[in-house]
């Protein structure tokens, strides 16, 4: 799929040992968001449309939604890092830091918008709104479970992350996508919430309460 080897090329240019030194993350970062939301509502606006469109109570009922999955995430994260750091006592804490690192010397009133609202929505309109739906839609069309669908849109949401060598990362990464392809496989029509999660959780585990 063209737009998983775009989102690839992307990520591999700002997490890869090879390129992320040379390149300011941040900008990198909202450019990249940019251009998932650009190919997400190109491609797959109808159900992005069909997802998000919804009445004003429904919206209410998500807000909720999101944010108590975003506070059960974050204690799910808080839990993998005390694990991980008994586990791994020789990197994890050192990859953690890693992670941490990118956002030294930027304002966190300007990270925190840009974590709310470019950056985490873009990501799920693309991985979720797009990509997903449309592997479901393959599976439909060739008689497949959804599950099978499920499973390759985690995968896919993981290996984005595989060129940063970054093994707490990538973790990080395929539980998220388990998490978020989950409910959005469960349930499509609080796509919403699932919106708010990501963006919520990317600014608290980020930059509000870090782990």
């Amino acid at each position: 799929m063209i737009a998983f080897a775009i989102a690839l090329v992307l990520w591999t240019l700002m997490f890869s040992p090879w390129t992320a030194p040379y390149l300011p993350f941040w900008p990198c970062m909202v450019g990249s968001a940019v251009i998932l939301i650009v190919l997400a509502l190109y491609n797959g606006r109808k159900s992005i449309k069909e997802h998000l469109f919804v009445p004003l109570k429904q919206w209410l009922i998500d807000i909720l939604l999101g944010v108590a999955i975003a506070a059960v995430l974050w204690g799910v994260f808080w839990i993998g890092d005390k694990v991980s750091q008994w586990m791994f006592p020789s990197f994890a804490r050192h990859q953690v830091d890693g992670i941490y690192g990118i956002k030294d010397g930027i304002n966190p009133v300007l990270l925190s918008c840009l974590l709310l609202l470019v950056i985490g929505p873009a990501e799920e309109l693309f991985w979720r709104g797009y990509i997903q739906q449309s592997l479901i839609h393959r599976a439909h069309a060739k008689t497949k479970p959804e599950w099978i669908a499920v499973i390759v849109a985690v995968a896919a949401y993981t290996l984005v992350h595989i060129f940063s060598f970054n093994f707490m990362l990538i973790m990080a990464a395929a539980v998220c996508g388990v998490v978020w392809c989950g409910l959005y496989w469960l349930c499509p029509k609080h796509f919403p919430a699932i919106v708010i999660s990501h963006a919520l959780w990317d600014a608290a585990v980020f930059i509000w309460f870090p782990i």
